[in-house]
């Protein structure tokens, strides 16, 4: 019998990070900043700034100066050629299908589905809706699974119903907080020895197995299983190459079975197969911004040390709280919207900020006065 599913979210000032478990395995790991979210499912009303015919499609803008792309596919429901189904000034309603990503903004669509809002006066590009949270999203595609959440200013802005329960505990215990933790490194520790290395590149992403002195067949399998994990778990995209330890070409074609099933849960991605250099070849669709690049920049370890002295201030109510850090980290953290205010209002007052210019990232320190 399969384990039961089951949604943890939990929330800390500035992010929110979600957990979809299968019993204790963590199957889908997501990390969103509600000050700055990546938009997908967003909706709005924007004007056709140019067609792009050799794109297929027009560049439209968007609230606050925002260009995103409507692809000839998605500018109407007969998918006419782009110049008869839109012009230049025209204003649409849109909703995002795909984040902003590498400089380029967002996809968008006017198929709307069963979407009714109210209308907003004037013919300026406005957002009209936000698109759900990891938490709403995962409660829709697995109904049967509970939602625990650890906060409840955050439970009663989730669309979820009854089925969502207020925790009065983290939603993270250390284990789970640990494999978070760990998705942020390249490196993955295999079951029996050996390791999995993640390497994210602009053009491609390289997995790559290092037997360590393992026996080689074990490793190899198990690192099969794990990239297929790894790859749903950090939200890899675009070309992704798998390199085993060691094995010759026909050798490694005999796990191509086994790599095919292990990637079965996830219905972005397929396997092409075995290429000339013996490293398997995939490709996986991109919806949301990768794990890496959500984590990249001085942000992660403030939002990290945002948590930390939430979760000591609990421990020590009515301290005065003082966090020293990067002068790049403390910018991050003024830089996200509400992340220092809901740090204030988690503490009773303001936390107090204090620059190190000689620290570096994740060695920011906190102490209470």
């Amino acid at each position: 019998m399969a384990d039961a599913l089951t949604i943890r979210v939990s929330a800390s000032p500035g992010e929110v990070r979600t957990a979809l478990l299968a019993g204790d395995r963590l199957l889908e790991a997501w990390v969103e900043r509600p000050g700055r979210p990546d938009g997908l499912g967003d909706l709005h009303r924007g004007r056709v700034a140019a067609l792009a015919p050799a794109l297929s499609g027009a560049f439209v803008t968007l609230v606050g100066g925002e260009t995103g792309f409507l692809p000839e596919s998605e500018a109407s429901p007969t998918r006419q050629p782009i110049a008869k189904a839109v012009h230049e000034g025209q204003v649409l309603l849109l909703r995002v299908t795909r984040a902003a990503q590498g400089g380029k903004g967002p996809r968008l669509t006017v198929r709307l589905g069963q979407t009714t809002t109210a209308a907003v006066p004037g013919n300026q590009p406005v957002l009209l809706a936000r698109g759900p949270m990891a938490a709403e999203r995962l409660a829709a595609q697995y109904p049967q699974a509970p939602v625990l959440v650890d906060d409840a200013a955050l439970l009663a802005r989730l669309r979820l119903g009854p089925r969502a329960t207020l925790l009065r505990q983290p939603a993270f215990d250390d284990a789970l907080e640990a494999e978070f933790e760990q998705l942020g490194q390249q490196e993955v520790p295999l079951p029996g020895g050996g390791r999995l290395l993640v390497c994210p590149t602009p053009a491609l992403v390289a997995l790559d197995v290092d037997s360590g002195g393992a026996t080689l067949p074990q490793v190899n399998e198990a690192a099969v299983a794990e990239a297929a994990r790894q790859i749903r778990l950090r939200n890899l995209a675009g070309a992704i190459l798998l390199d085993l330890a060691g094995m010759p070409p026909k050798r490694r074609a005999a796990l191509e079975a086994p790599l095919r099933e292990a990637l079965k849960p996830d219905h972005l991605v397929r396997l092409l197969g075995l290429g000339p250099l013996g490293l398997f070849e995939m490709q996986r669709q991109r919806v949301h911004p990768p794990l890496h690049e959500v984590l990249a920049g001085p942000l992660t370890p403030g939002l990290a040390a945002l948590r930390r002295v939430a979760r000591d201030a609990a421990a020590q109510p009515g301290r005065r709280w003082v966090l020293a850090a990067a002068p790049a980290v403390l910018a991050a953290l003024h830089a996200l919207p509400g992340a220092l205010e809901e740090a204030a209002a988690t503490l009773g007052q303001p936390l107090e900020l204090q620059p190190e210019p000689g620290l570096a990232w994740g060695a920011e320190s906190l102490h209470a006065r």
